[in-house]
């Protein structure tokens, strides 16, 4: 009777700390692909249980997907484009939504092409077709590479497309690029057949973008009555990291259980690259991971502006609140 009483005890006890854990479901921006197994790693790591939080990923249907998600407070925390969470918050004033850690320093934003097809250079999209789906965050950020590379876009045929039909149209020549993220598209052309040689990836940052990417989302009315909660997610999330750069074997494990029909190799690839292209940057290794520089998100709204006619004067404040970031290392990542 004294064991049964025991065990009875710390079942109970079990079940209490089970109860008081914080639901925290998480929007993502796309499928369980490689960039995404950071996340399920922390999962499964027990990262996020032992900051009090149950942690559920949903995966999403493109960079602005997450937005509305959180900004309705269907999903406390997702990950989006930050650009166009900008745009969001100045077209809903007031949107319960709000960017609290950078996650790519260095956005994916990309135009990728065909080689074969005659496009190596931003000049050379003039007189071809561009294949874009409209909900893609680097669709949403093409206006300003153009206007940083003086591109003529009348010049230029856009096929609106889907994000299941963009690379295959690709591959089979019906466009001659696509608006996408370097690292999906890149990889998922390789997958249809296209040899890596004949593949120009055209990253947006390297020609004049001055924006910063995806980053986590917060809902403002679950953050404000749950700080501790935001907090020790973002822990949970830059240990995730860390150990995806540390075990990019056992991340992507993690992800192929949620994912069976993915290519571990394929995706272990597509993370590395999201690692060594995107988060894992000069200013990250310097600063740690998930803060911004007040300078480049002011230039980045003034680049914004060159495309977009803000409703009211855009304030940074509300476009970027670093306060539920953790303090000490756990912000340092490293190779």
């Amino acid at each position: 009777m004294f064991r049964f009483a025991l065990t009875a005890a710390a079942f109970a006890v079990s079940a209490s700390a089970a109860l008081a854990q914080t639901e925290m479901p998480f929007a993502l921006d796309w499928k369980f692909e490689g960039p995404a197994a950071p996340y399920t790693l922390a999962i499964d790591e027990g990262f996020f249980d032992d900051q009090g939080l149950r942690v559920t990923i949903t995966e999403g249907a493109g960079s602005l997907d997450a937005i509305p998600k959180v900004a309705t407070g269907a999903f406390p925390v997702g990950f989006a484009d930050i650009n166009s969470v900008m745009r969001f918050i100045d077209q809903n004033p007031g949107a319960p939504v709000v960017p609290v850690m950078m996650v790519y320093d260095k956005p994916p934003f990309a135009v990728v092409g065909r080689i074969s097809q005659g496009v190596e250079t931003p000049a050379d999209l003039e007189g071809r077709t561009l294949g874009a789906p409209p909900p893609d965050g680097a669709w949403a950020q093409f206006p300003i590479f153009a206007a940083e590379t003086g591109l003529d876009v009348d010049a230029i045929t856009v096929e609106p497309v889907g994000f299941p039909t963009r690379e295959p149209m690709l591959a089979q020549g019906e466009v001659d690029a696509v608006t996408g993220f370097s690292f999906s598209s890149t990889l998922n052309l390789i997958r249809l057949g296209v040899p890596e040689e004949d593949i120009s990836v055209l990253l947006m940052a390297d020609h004049g973008l001055e924006l910063y990417g995806n980053a986590i989302i917060v809902n403002t009315d679950f953050a404000e009555a749950n700080p501790e909660a935001v907090t020790g997610f973002l822990t949970g999330v830059a240990m995730g990291w860390q150990a995806a750069i540390d075990d990019p074997e056992a991340a992507i494990a993690s992800l192929v259980e949620r994912n069976p029909a993915a290519d571990a190799e394929l995706e272990q690839r597509r993370l590395q690259l999201a690692v060594e292209t995107n988060v894992l940057t000069d200013a990250v290794r310097e600063a740690g991971m998930g803060s911004v520089d007040p300078g480049r998100l002011a230039a980045a709204i003034e680049q914004t502006r060159q495309v977009y006619e803000f409703q009211t004067e855009p304030d940074p404040s509300l476009f970027f609140d670093g306060s539920y970031l953790p303090e000490g290392d756990v912000l340092m990542l490293s190779d």
